[in-house]
């Protein structure tokens, strides 16, 4: 008797542990499908962080709303992280400010192809907006197809810039780029056509901006709101839209007869004074101590460094390319005339210290060759200024 109770008694106990077990179980399906639901649900987006303030805007506006945002940096041979002088060095510390993962993106070779015969044209410079924005627009849109994004974020403001942030402008780049409806410009985004975001639902008109213009006093009001401290100045614009290094590599492209130009003839068009000699031959002269520096580590085995001797002046590169395509000439390495030479001589005394109406020796260095010096006058004015890029 006693036996056949304690048998029971077991049963009994083991039957209550399966239906707690199966109760556990039928709860943690309930909450894994709930997790699981959680996260198909959750509206995910990519956004063109600049770390300008317009980007950074845009970005914690579309925060407010829940989204889960990851950000693409661009940068350019000519435009730090796609906003110009001053901001683009800033895109990692914002980035962690808005608490967003960033990736960057670099174009060379590519953009410098493209630069040569932009599809749309220049803007007021060689600013190739269009094009360009089109490309940062490429990169965001494989890394939402990637990351599995519903959206593509930026800090574009409807007619602050002539050339790329106009309506017709914004659509030519959405066609260009297969990303109709796919562009979320928060700060206008009440001044534009509907966005498949909105129609589905992800994203409020009523939250959103209707900035429109060139003034940015509804900007720094939301700064102020979103409490950004010390917001920056709208950006300056990538160097192309500027007048004098347009100029400089408008002059650069005409002269490279075949292919494009390589970077370091891109980089040594943001420092010195440049000056062409003829169609082949170019001059440098750096404007301080750190721009002769960058002069000195730019210079390439067939460039010529020419220095002031016995006085204070600036270094001077001079860079000589497309010799004739002559069997016998094309296998030399290019070379300035003597005339050339002498020019760029003269230019170094010009910028230097020495007396302005007397002979001074001046140094004429390159690689496997001896250095010698030559003695010229410093270079009158007139002669100069019509040499000038």
């Amino acid at each position: 008797m006693t036996t056949t109770a304690t048998t029971n008694t077991s049963n009994t106990k083991k039957k209550l542990e399966n239906t707690e077990k199966k109760d556990s179980d039928h709860n943690n399906n309930n909450n894994n499908k709930i997790a699981n639901n959680k996260k198909q649900t959750t509206t995910k987006a990519v956004a063109l962080l600049s770390g300008g303030l317009d980007s950074n805007l845009a970005i914690r506006m579309v925060q407010e709303l829940g989204v889960e945002v990851e950000a693409i940096a661009v940068k350019t041979p000519f435009c730090d992280f796609d906003c110009g002088k001053g901001c683009g060095h800033r895109v990692q510390e914002v980035a962690l400010e808005l608490g967003i993962k960033l990736k960057t993106v670099y174009f060379g070779e590519e953009y410098l192809k493209m630069l040569k015969n932009p599809k749309y044209g220049y803007g007021s410079g060689m600013n190739p907006c269009i094009d360009c924005r089109s490309m940062m627009y490429n990169a965001a849109k494989e890394h939402m197809e990637k990351t599995g994004a519903d959206f593509i974020i930026t800090g574009e403001v409807l007619g602050q810039r002539p050339m790329s942030q106009n309506g017709n402008a914004l659509k030519i780049i959405e066609n260009e780029t297969q990303t109709n409806r796919k562009i979320v410009r928060p700060l206008s985004f009440r001044h534009l056509p509907l966005t498949e975001a909105e129609s589905k639902g992800l994203i409020k008109r009523e939250k959103m901006g209707d900035i429109k213009g060139r003034s940015r006093k509804v900007q720094l009001q939301l700064a102020k709101k979103f409490d950004i401290s010390d917001p920056p100045n709208a950006a300056g614009g990538c160097l192309l839209t500027d007048p004098a290094f347009s100029i400089r590599i408008r002059d650069l492209y005409d002269h490279t007869k075949e292919g494009i130009p390589d970077m370091n003839d891109i980089e040594l068009l943001k420092i010195g004074r440049h000056f062409r000699l003829s169609n082949n031959t170019k001059l440098i002269v750096g404007r301080n101590k750190i721009e002769n520096e960058i002069l000195d580590s730019l210079k390439l085995d067939d460039d010529i460094i020419i220095e002031v001797s016995n006085y204070v002046g600036p270094t001077c590169l001079v860079r000589t390319k497309n010799r004739s395509s002559s069997s016998l000439s094309s296998s030399l390495p290019p070379t300035p005339s003597e005339k050339e030479i002498e020019i760029a001589a003269s230019t170094a005394l010009r910028y230097s210290d020495s007396p302005k109406d007397k002979l001074s020796n001046v140094r004429i260095k390159s690689v496997g060759h001896d250095e010698k010096e030559i003695q010229v006058f410093p270079i009158d004015n007139q002669v100069l200024d019509k040499l000038r890029i």
